[in-house]
């Protein structure tokens, strides 16, 4: 008796657009970031950021400031709000793998969130890997979320409305605040989560159905995570997977946005499916044809553009600007 080797499931469609912004990407025959020192992934992450962004939004308000994390450290943080009125507020984390990434690779997208919603947008940029490693990223998320929740009014805004998010890594670090702020006791309104990390092992069927991208690769992933966690164990704690949280009853309302073409699209929709479990308010949208990143391609995607338009209505909703 024979058996069949084991097949890497088919990877879903492309849309016309993003298979030839990923061309675009090969043509360029630049190193990927796993093939870099984890400053040089830094730099080069830094410099393509901006490339298939939509032209910058201006705003009545662009501050930058800074939080004190736990052991003292200045997190530095950026305020966006489309006027001077005292606004409710979403907390940002950006993504990058908690190893690559900052405000200014995300400007455009939080200027974009609050131009579309109405709402203040504060961006934190939280310490990252290698130098910082695994729960220092959630721990300056969480320092940062408790500071404009209780100081917010000391910026002008208004922290009885507030909501959460990030992308990929960031969109972890939301969710853990998430779980943190139910306990804490601290009002929050909406938990945005754009492609989040929730496993603790990248062993899902999406994942093997993207180990060589396109963009997050199997590879990239690893290099991420070998520079964030300190030990095999720390994948086991729930502030890295939010996946293993031993429970998420009570926590705020979701807006989930997931791309179809990456790796980590079963574990968020495996982390909608824990939420709705526990009697959570889901909004799960799944954006057809495209990649992780896809957010921030909106000089070149449409989908990108219907998502930030979704993540902002979600936003005004939850927050009643």
């Amino acid at each position: 008796m024979t058996t069949n080797p084991p097949t890497t499931p088919a990877q879903p469609p492309l849309t016309a657009k993003m298979a030839s912004v990923i061309e675009r990407m090969a043509r360029a025959g630049h190193p990927t970031l796993d093939q870099l020192t984890p400053d040089e992934a830094k730099a080069s992450y830094e410099k393509g950021a901006g490339v298939l962004e939509v032209p910058k939004p201006e705003l009545a308000r662009i501050e930058d400031f800074s939080i004190a994390a736990r052991d003292g450290f200045a997190i530095p943080a950026r305020l966006y709000a489309p006027s001077l009125d005292v606004l409710p507020v979403l907390i940002y984390f950006h993504g990058g793998g908690f190893t690559v990434g900052n405000i200014r690779t995300h400007d455009t997208l939080c200027r974009v969130l609050s131009q579309k919603s109405g709402c203040a947008v504060v961006s934190v940029d939280y310490r990252l890997a290698p130098a910082h490693k695994f729960p220092t990223a959630s721990n300056d998320a969480w320092d940062a979320f408790q500071f404009i929740a209780k100081e917010g009014a000391s910026l002008g805004l208004d922290a009885s409305r507030l909501a959460v998010g990030g992308d990929s890594a960031g969109g972890t670090l939301a969710a853990v605040c998430a779980i943190l702020a139910r306990d804490a006791g601290l009002p929050l309104a909406l938990q945005m989560l754009i492609y989040p990390g929730t496993t603790a092992h990248q062993d899902t069927a999406s994942h093997l159905r993207h180990a060589n991208g396109p963009l997050l690769t199997k590879a990239m992933i690893d290099f991420f995570f070998a520079q964030y966690v300190r030990t095999p164990a720390d994948r086991d704690d729930w502030r890295f997977a939010p996946l293993l949280a031993d429970d998420v009853d009570g926590v705020a309302p979701a807006w989930i946005g997931l791309a179809e073409c990456d790796a980590v699209e079963d574990e968020g929709i495996a982390y909608a499916d824990k939420l709705r479990a526990a009697g959570v308010r889901v909004d799960l949208e799944i954006y057809r044809g495209v990649i992780h990143e896809f957010i921030k391609m909106g000089r070149a995607i449409p989908e990108a553009l219907q998502a930030q338009n979704d993540a902002a209505l979600a936003l005004k909703e939850a927050l009643n600007p």
